[in-house]
């Protein structure tokens, strides 16, 4: 589940259309004097002779080599003089100037990246061992935390080393994973997954459909353009579609039924959008690891703890309901 607020999608896009520029244009990597450090370093170390730089184990298995280590020293080498000078920080290849740690370009987005993953992980615990595999929703959330999990794998893959591939990976599964979570919004809210062959017809063209949209946005991306605007365009847009549905079915179930758990997902959108802010205002690293993007990965952990207890909730409440029916 991906939160926004419709009235704000416009203010939205245009900024984060302006960060998403950004990431192919940094101004760190057009330096002079960025150039000539790699250009030196590369001269003095990454020759085949006794002089050739050593590069340790770990970082060879991450496919470090010596190019993309002068690459890393250079920055720093800049960056230190540039805040020695009080010159602002730059970022390089659209990211800042982060230390490694074991080798993992970017520490903190790895171990944020790592703890969302676990949150699914215990939300697939929960469905799988406190509803029952009779109950019919019980497959669309176990699916929903596989895509969860998978997308934040690829997340932990991406940031640990940023190479055009890992990005890609990245950013389709997570592409798969917001679009699934439109998916099987309705299902739960107008209860798709029950009904005659009418609705099961419906069901079958919303599946092909979501099927459809989402191979053509992988298309789109790899064989005609990779459009980080319009990536981020199209992630905004559909969160904003299955956020608003699932406010609007919070609402009603709150009003039926005056329960506190049916207003979480209120309660999930409120904090996504005040941890979404820390992607719109970039900062540079704190202690030289620690920025926005990293942040914003901490803040989606809390929410998604309380959307599995908001569908463990709902689940077990619908369940009451039908047995009193019977």
């Amino acid at each position: 589940m991906i939160l926004r607020k419709a009235n704000i999608l416009p203010l939205w896009l245009l900024l984060l259309s302006l960060f998403a520029s950004r990431a192919v244009a940094s101004r760190g990597d057009r330096l002079p004097e960025f150039r000539r450090c790699v250009e030196i370093c590369e001269k003095e170390n990454c020759g085949d002779g006794p002089g050739a730089t050593t590069i340790p184990l770990l970082h060879q298995l991450l496919l470090w080599d010596c190019p993309a280590e002068c690459d890393y020293t250079c920055q720093h080498i800049v960056t230190d003089k540039r805040v020695a000078a009080g010159e602002r920080i730059e970022q390089f290849h659209g990211k800042w100037p982060f230390y490694r740690f074991m080798g993992m370009q970017e520490p903190f987005s790895v171990f944020f990246s790592l703890l969302n993953f676990l949150a699914h992980q215990n939300g697939l615990s929960k469905i799988t061992s406190a509803i029952p595999a009779s109950y019919p929703l019980r497959k669309y959330y176990i699916i929903f935390a596989y895509f969860g999990m998978v997308s934040w794998v690829f997340s932990m893959i991406f940031h640990t080393r940023d190479f055009r591939a890992t990005e890609q990976l990245d950013y389709f599964a997570a592409g798969a994973s917001i679009l699934y979570g439109l998916y099987y919004a309705p299902i739960r809210v107008f209860r798709m997954d029950q009904g005659g062959k009418r609705t099961q017809s419906l069901l079958r063209a919303w599946t092909l459909l979501c099927i459809a949209m989402y191979t053509a946005h992988v298309i789109y991306l790899k064989w005609y353009d990779w459009d980080y605007t319009y990536n981020m365009t199209a992630n905004v847009a559909i969160g904003l579609l299955q956020n608003s549905l699932w406010t609007w079915f919070s609402i009603m179930k709150y009003k039926n039924s005056g329960r506190l758990w049916t207003t979480w997902p209120g309660v999930v959108v409120a904090w996504l959008l005040m941890a979404m802010g820390l992607e719109l205002f970039d900062f540079p690293p704190v202690w030289g690891c620690l920025d926005a993007h990293s942040l914003w990965h901490l803040g989606t952990v809390g929410p998604t703890m309380i959307w599995y207890n908001f569908l463990l909730k709902d689940s077990q409440d619908d369940m009451a309901g039908q047995r009193l029916k019977a």
